[in-house]
């Protein structure tokens, strides 16, 4: 069989809670727990929001973020990173917001650098660091303090994964330079929309 899918139609992704499998569209609702057929997976979902600090119902769209971390060997190659510096280009991070860009490889470092992207990305307030786990899984003391809200382009947001008490939201890296800009979660197809200064 064959399945045809309009991309163009599809939302933007972002996890609500401690699993990429707890997924949903950004602009959508969070889901309710009950709604899980197995009784384990409703437990999961309800712990999950406990530790989010969410409700079903919820949507995710202006929660405010303190982190967002583009990084990870997983989703910080040269393409990741043009992405982000298109959202970003003209920008600058949210007041209170710590941005990190963490390239995937040392020749995507190189490559971005020859492009010019680390010069976008520190003009607009984000800290250019040298590859490696770094944040993703909260290596070299690079965590997110407890209760704050991380938005993550990593693969994985299991508790503790970015730090005791962390709060990470996964994105892709649209998304995540979207929340650094806006100081919250935010539709990354809302700042393409908008012309940016320079």
């Amino acid at each position: 069989s064959e399945i045809k899918i309009d991309a163009a139609a599809v939302s933007p992704q972002i996890t609500w809670g401690t699993s990429p499998a707890h997924t949903m569209a950004l602009d959508g609702e969070i889901p309710d727990p009950e709604s899980a057929q197995d009784p384990a997976a409703r437990l999961a979902r309800s712990k999950a929001l406990g530790h989010m600090g969410l409700d079903a119902g919820e949507r995710l769209l202006g929660v405010p973020v303190q982190h967002v971390f583009i990084g990870s060997c997983a989703n910080s190659r040269i393409s990741d990173l043009k992405t982000a510096a298109q959202i970003v280009r003209g920008r600058h991070v949210a007041q209170g917001v710590k941005a990190w860009v963490v390239p995937g490889s040392q020749a995507v470092r190189r490559e971005a650098e020859a492009l010019g992207l680390d010069r976008v990305f520190t003009a607009a307030g984000f800290q250019w660091r040298e590859p490696g786990c770094s944040m993703c899984l909260g290596v070299n003391d690079e965590l997110v303090p407890p209760g704050e809200r991380c938005v993550a382009t990593s693969n994985r947001n299991f508790v503790g994964r970015q730090g005791p008490g962390a709060r990470t939201h996964l994105a892709g890296v649209a998304a995540a330079a979207a929340a650094a800009i806006a100081g919250c979660i935010a539709d990354p197809r809302e700042l393409t929309r908008e012309p940016a200064d320079g």
